[in-house]
């Protein structure tokens, strides 16, 4: 019956349309899957929703990196972090060994009119913005300011582009902090959640009158995320290019809540992801384990474009079109923080059932976990707190110690575990699994070429990282990073 069912699915989706289509990459900001057609009990996401009912809809999307300079870099390169070189955020001077063909440039070489709405962040720029033709809102706008103008702005691009295949990626700020309830209208009164409507995310483990007033205000920032999106879709359709366009929708990275921004726990990693074109796009749920590091190539089939070779991702065209092929099997991931002073290097290999993360000894604290704790600045404001920890259960005080003092490793069964919260790596009876894990970790580095897989590397990383703590790096004119020609490819 399987292989009956296959079968009429194939022959009900048309082959890729040999028109090149246009292509429109909406990127959301420090949100996981929190979407009502993940699942969740409070979002309200129609929009989204929609999208999801009609394309294909990926249960386990991620990031290689849970922050947001560097998951960037990989969905316009194709390239996981520490391959391209964007190992932390763009505003502290991290940056790509050099400038990669990307989304942008591969696309405007094909013939496409290409735009971009709201941030960029990753370095060099220069690696972009010559292949950029139109360009809006450049700032991140966490102030929220013109919300309207995301739309009005796609709608002009739209226009421009009658005599070509547009690209397209428009990058909004929610839900990034600050988590401002309403902003422009948006959402609607009617909408509005309040603190005592919801529960925390359940990946947090803490409860507080405090942690709900910040959940709240999350899901309003998804609420207008959606409305936005609706906006987005509506000026599409004014253009007349609803049906020709392949939509792309992710998140950036998980939450900024405790245990998820900047860590390699899936409350970091997992992302939601749809892709929707009428009549090309297979509508599905798929249930394979995927990263931001495909976009890059499916946009490349779609487009009729050469992708660049030896890339981290592959096209995701096979799943799209409803197709049982084999896939990959685990997905690498690595956090150094983002920042000196949020510093803790991680790597984690998750596989469909279970997580294995290591953590490089002579670190000390995890100095992102206690950013949180201490709310470090305006951004960390809904870490939980010493007394919020205390009086949560027993497997999330557990928890809360493993990720503020991380051991050597650690081991999750996702399956009966999905949050993370029970470190199996000392259970006698996971002994096996642990080296099994341990070794497919350290192989996929060394296939990767991943430079941080070899001791004298992430020592440098370590020491380097550790000077970056005691100087003004930010405030030196052409400062650059060591690791940024010590780890380069050659030719890089």
């Amino acid at each position: 019956m399987m292989r009956v069912g296959l079968l009429l699915v194939l022959l009900t989706i048309p082959a890729l349309s040999g028109e090149q289509p246009n292509i429109l990459l909406i990127v959301s900001e420090d949100n996981g899957p929190e979407l009502g057609c993940y699942g969740d009990p409070y979002a309200k996401t129609p929009v989204l929703d929609g999208l999801a009912a009609e394309g294909a809809r990926f249960a386990k999307a991620f990031t290689p990196y849970s922050v947001c300079s560097p998951s960037r870099a990989c969905f316009l390169t194709g390239l996981d972090p520490a391959i391209n070189g964007q190992l932390g955020l763009a505003t502290h001077k991290y940056a790509m060994y050099r400038e990669w063909p990307n989304a942008f440039s591969l696309l405007k070489t094909g013939g496409y009119r290409t735009g971009l709405i709201g941030k960029l962040h990753v370095n060099p720029e220069s690696a972009f913005t010559p292949h950029i033709d139109f360009r809006a809102i450049p700032s991140a706008n966490f102030g929220r300011k013109k919300m309207a103008a995301y739309a009005a702005k796609a709608g002009e691009f739209f226009k421009s582009a009658e005599a070509a295949p547009f690209f397209l990626s428009i990058n909004y700020p929610d839900a990034h902090f600050p988590l401002i309830p309403q902003a422009g209208g948006y959402p609607g009164d009617g909408d509005l959640l309040e603190g005592g409507d919801v529960k925390p995310l359940p990946w947090v483990g803490c409860d507080s009158p405090r942690l709900r007033e910040a959940t709240a205000n999350y899901y309003n920032c998804m609420s207008r995320l959606d409305s936005l999106v609706g906006d987005l879709l509506g000026e599409l359709g004014k253009a007349g290019k609803a049906d020709n366009t392949l939509i792309v929708y992710i998140g950036d990275h998980g939450a900024q809540f405790s245990r998820g921004k900047t860590s390699v726990y899936d409350a970091g990693l997992r992302i939601p992801m749809i892709v929707h074109w009428p009549a090309q796009v297979n509508p599905a749920v798929r249930d394979e384990i995927v990263s931001v590091t495909d976009l890059l190539p499916t946009m490349c089939e779609a487009a009729k474009i050469e992708p660049p070779a030896k890339l981290s991702g592959r096209s995701l065209w096979p799943l799209l079109e409803g197709k049982d092929v084999e896939w990959r099997r685990d997905l690498l991931a690595v956090t150094t923080g983002a920042a000196p002073a949020l510093g803790c290097l991680q790597f984690a290999l998750r596989t469909g059932r279970y997580k294995l993360i290591v953590t490089p000894p002579g670190q000390g604290a995890n100095r992102s976990a206690t950013a949180y704790l201490n709310h470090y600045n305006a951004h960390f404001l809904a870490g939980c707190t010493e007394e919020e920890i205390a009086a949560a259960p027993a497997p999330v005080r557990d928890a809360y110690a493993t990720y503020l003092h991380p051991p050597a490793c650690e081991l999750y069964d996702l399956e009966a575990d999905p949050h993370e919260f029970v470190n199996l790596a000392e259970v006698q009876d996971h002994q096996e699994l642990l080296i099994s894990m341990k070794r497919k970790l350290h192989a996929r580095q060394r296939l990767s070429g991943d430079p941080l897989g070899q001791a004298d590397h992430r020592e440098f990383w370590l020491r380097e990282a550790e000077n970056g703590r005691k100087i003004d790096y930010r405030g030196r004119k052409g400062f650059r990073w060591g690791y940024l020609e010590r780890f380069a490819p050659s030719g890089g």
